[in-house]
């Protein structure tokens, strides 16, 4: 009996190891999504770039010529 309790300790242990590191890679790659996901896309009117900046702001200057513009609205 103490050899089956010992298996079944052993087997629960190893699954919650790989239980939290699921779940650690999990919320990780989430945060990292949101990251990429949080970009604002604008669109220059003087050349016309189409160009993204991090975060949600309402202005932002075009990396090719500097003016300031406005985010796109969908």
């Amino acid at each position: 009996m103490a050899l089956q309790v010992a298996a079944l300790v052993y087997c629960l242990l190893v699954a919650g190891i790989f239980m939290g590191i699921w779940l650690y890679y999990d919320h990780r790659d989430h945060a990292r999504f949101e990251v990429e996901r949080r970009k604002t896309t604008f669109r220059c009117e003087h050349c016309g770039n189409l160009y993204t900046a991090q975060g949600k702001v309402d202005f932002g200057p075009c990396p090719r010529c500097g003016q300031e513009n406005a985010r796109l609205k969908f």
